[in-house]
């Protein structure tokens, strides 16, 4: 099945100005976010900026977190957090389903080699005569 290329929700789409107006914000604000490092929207050819629908929904946070009053470089952090959770798990998953198809390095619990007496020689019976008097 073919995906029409606005299904991609990493594809720039929106204009500065349909994008400020799906979110509420000012273009200017827009261009402030970006200028902050909070978002980086692709761009033209001709170099206008074009945000697509994962800007959008980045936009939609940032402005969650700026009006239960945290800063933006509180939003940055945030931001920088989530992102390192999500590649963090990414990794997890990645190591689970590898762990899962390699063969078990570990030998089974009832299978594992070792001494059959004890790991230090029994004291000798009372009486018996010890290796130095032996000599």
């Amino acid at each position: 099945m073919v995906r029409p290329p606005w299904a991609d929700p990493g594809r720039g789409l929106f204009s500065i100005s349909v994008a400020a107006e799906l979110t509420g914000l000012h273009p200017h604000t827009l261009r402030l976010y970006e200028q902050e490092g909070l978002l980086s929207p692709a761009r033209s050819p001709g170099g206008a900026r074009r945000y697509s629908t994962d800007d959008i929904d980045r936009l939609h946070q940032i402005t969650a977190l700026t009006s239960d009053g945290v800063n933006l470089a509180g939003v940055r952090r945030i931001l920088q957090l989530q992102e390192q959770m999500r590649q963090l798990h990414a990794e997890l998953e990645r190591l689970k389903t590898a762990a899962r198809s390699a063969p078990s390095a570990r030998p089974a619990s009832n299978s594992v080699p070792g001494p059959a007496g004890p790991p230090f020689p029994a004291h000798p019976p009372a009486g018996a005569p010890r290796q130095a008097e032996q000599q």
